[in-house]
């Protein structure tokens, strides 16, 4: 679907992306994760043709990134970009027309979208009475409307309602059921790994690393055990494993988890200790990225 090879975008003096390469398979929901400034957004403005200059290639369907190939794409920005004073029909018909199309097309097409963002029967309404989340939904409805084979989000669940993120949710995994293929990019590191097949971390302008999703967990996420116990130390711990505090409990980093948890309950029973929790950390791609990095992911 898209293959980017060897892309660097200057600003002067400043390198925005230097040297980025990844394939995008068809059907899937590719994530690009990283802290605000890692990249991201420079790359998907190169993938929708609004930036040009840059060094290296993308291609989409064995043909370089052109306008004619805009027809196929749909981007999300980060920011809203709706005229408030209109109803969301209204804002659908109009980027309905921006891509080509009119008449029925166009009336069933808007019709079809209102259904598929759950804004149906608020059709009417003026956007300046929408909810943020309703925005949101309103704002992908928009990059829908010519029914691209490519879909870019660029953070599309910012300050948004817990209903409306899990009704983008959905909406995405129609769209991959719908042989849509979708290229998410978040520094919501648990959004990218329930919805993105495939991962890759940006930071700092550079690719640290990308794959499949489960296997990069696989590969770089540390077996650990989380540990909450009255009257626990420590130093009684460091003999488990790599310890890292949490608040008022542990985590206990280690390479057979099963084993330690086993010692963790005698060593509790021998001294009467009361353990409030005691149980396997699932991997998380924030852990992944910190491997990688040695760095929290930034806001």
């Amino acid at each position: 679907m898209l293959s980017i090879q060897h892309v660097t975008k200057r600003y002067e003096k400043n390198v925005a992306l230097k040297d980025v390469s990844l394939t995008v398979p068809k059907g899937c929901c590719y994530g690009l994760v990283g802290p605000n400034g890692a990249g991201k957004s420079t790359l998907i403005k190169m993938i929708t043709f609004i930036i040009r200059d840059y060094e290296g290639s993308i291609v989409f369907n064995d043909g370089q990134i052109s306008n004619k190939t805009k027809q196929k794409l749909g981007y999300v920005p980060q920011d809203i970009v709706l005229e408030e004073d209109l109803s969301a029909n209204s804002n659908l018909r109009l980027f309905g027309r921006l891509y080509g199309l009119k008449g029925n097309q166009l009336d069933q097409r808007a019709k079809e979208v209102l259904a598929q963002i759950g804004l149906s029967e608020r059709s009417k309404d003026k956007v300046s009475t929408f909810s943020g989340g309703m925005k949101r939904r309103l704002n992908i409805g928009c990059a829908l409307m010519h029914n691209p084979e490519l879909i870019i989000m660029d953070e599309p669940t910012v300050g948004i309602d817990p209903q409306s993120r899990k009704y983008i949710f959905q909406m995405i995994e129609e769209l991959k059921m719908a042989g849509k293929t979708v290229i998410y990019a978040s520094h919501y590191m648990e959004e990218v790994e329930r919805l993105c097949d495939y991962t890759a971390f940006l930071d700092q302008g550079e690719m640290i690393e990308n794959g499949a999703t489960d296997a990069l967990l696989h590969q770089y996420a540390v077996p650990s055990i989380y540990l909450k116990a009255n009257g626990i130390t420590e130093e009684s711990l460091e003999k488990y494993g790599k310890i890292l505090r949490k608040k008022d409990a542990f985590v206990i980093n280690t390479d057979d988890p099963l084993q330690v948890m086993g010692d963790i309950i005698s060593y509790c029973r021998e001294y009467t200790i009361d353990v409030e929790r005691l149980e396997l950390v699932h991997p998380q791609l924030e852990d992944v990225f910190f491997s990688l990095t040695g760095n929290n992911l930034r806001d």
